[in-house]
């Protein structure tokens, strides 16, 4: 069963334009997720997927594989399939562009947790320390079922109660698996779905198409870029390593 590893990326973030290309100490943001993916990943099966020729010339020049995607994807989960009309695999990880000091140990396990999950969508998790993660509307906190298959996902405090005390939650770590047959699925819905778009969390298609999505237990390691201050939190971890 072929396994590759797909870093979607685009130049008009909203919040964070141009981040891929954003220099940290040497290295550009893409530069660093596709290294991380090489510490456990064999190069010809990692890929940027992009619709920017300013990423993919940069890509090129650093000797990545890339693929050069449509500019009418609406999430990085719509850019990987439309990767998958390219690249033939029956499985395709998703490890977010904006992720520059991702644990590459977690990537690996998603990669291992494959055959055990074959045929599921599979979703990182981690569990949050501080009520400052929780209460913070950039990361999206999960619940889930016993057997830890996703009941909902949402970038509001979850769970909460009447005292509006933070007592345990956990949230999302972007890594994700897609079977070949999901990804093709979730590109037939007329547009984002009702609560994708409310929450702007692109796994909760596959929740409202009727998927099961596996969460797994990863490192608590995960940084994502999400605003030009994030880099501070970066800057910190590289600068202590």
């Amino acid at each position: 069963m072929k396994t590759v590893v797909v870093i979607p990326a685009r130049l008009k973030s909203t919040r964070f334009p141009k981040k891929p290309l954003i220099d940290i100490l040497g290295k550009s943001m893409i530069q660093r997720v596709y290294e991380k993916c090489l510490e456990v990943i064999p190069k010809e099966l990692v890929y940027v997927a992009t619709d920017a020729t300013e990423i993919s010339e940069h890509c090129e020049s650093l000797g990545f594989n890339v693929v050069l995607t449509s500019e009418d994807c609406l999430t990085g989960t719509d850019r990987i399939a439309e990767f998958a009309k390219v690249v033939e695999a029956d499985y395709y990880i998703n490890v977010q562009g904006d992720e520059p000091v991702i644990n590459s140990q977690d990537i690996k396990k998603v990669y291992d947790l494959i055959s055990e999950y074959n045929g599921e969508i599979i979703n990182g998790y981690c569990e949050i320390d501080h009520e400052e993660d929780f209460q913070s509307v950039g990361l999206p906190k999960v619940v889930f079922r016993e057997d830890k298959r996703l009941l909902y996902m949402s970038r509001a405090p979850i769970p909460f109660n009447k005292t509006k005390e933070f007592i345990k939650g956990f949230r999302q770590v972007c890594i994700y698996a897609f079977p070949k047959k999901a990804l093709e699925n979730f590109t037939q819905t007329n547009g984002k779905t009702l609560f994708e778009n409310i929450e702007d969390i692109e796994i909760l298609r596959f929740l409202e198409l009727g998927y099961d999505i596996r969460m797994v237990e990863l490192s608590k390691d995960s940084v994502p870029v999400d605003y030009p201050e994030d880099l501070e939190k970066v800057l910190k971890i590289l600068k202590n390593d």
